[in-house]
């Protein structure tokens, strides 16, 4: 069985976009189950750029997903320097800044490809889009392709699980 592993964007976009908290409760409860059924998992990573807001969705997320929802990622530094050494071998293509920003260690992006990397039971949960033309961002989706890592959308995830809400 597959098990999905979110990005940020899933709940930052969720809550500030598409499902706010206080309309979408339908949503917020789906994904509460999911996580509680350990369908849906995420790291430590996405966890300190949710929590860094204080906001409405930080509160929700110590209230409503289970403890062990946001994994290490430090066992991962192996897949972690294959996708560091994929971001540095593309720096005719990237600007700096746009490489320095992946290569944050405060940044989720490059070690949310890494946990799910050379793992096929897990997939990638992305709002991001392919741009691979794109020179001032390294987007979650052109790194994946690149390193033959499975991702997909919220919507293509709920449909894999034939979810509803």
């Amino acid at each position: 069985m597959s098990v999905y592993v979110i990005d940020s964007n899933f709940f930052i976009q969720a809550h500030r976009v598409y499902y706010p908290l206080d309309v979408a409760y339908s949503f917020w409860q789906k994904v509460k189950q999911l996580a509680h059924e350990e369908k849906i998992i995420s790291i430590d990573k996405v966890k300190d750029e949710i929590f860094d807001h204080n906001d409405e969705l930080e509160e929700w997320c110590k209230e409503n997903l289970p403890d062990n929802f946001f994994k290490d990622s430090s066992s991962t530094i192996v897949e972690y320097s294959q996708v560091t050494a994929w971001a540095i071998s593309k720096n005719d293509h990237f600007l700096p800044q746009a490489l320095n920003e992946f290569l944050d260690a405060n940044e989720a992006d490059a070690f949310i490809i890494a946990f799910v990397l050379n793992d096929s039971n897990k997939i990638l949960v992305t709002q991001e889009t392919s741009e691979p033309f794109r020179r001032n961002k390294i987007k979650i989706p052109d790194a994946c392709i690149a390193l033959d890592v499975k991702y997909l959308n919220v919507m293509e995830m709920f449909r894999q699980l034939n979810e509803t809400f």
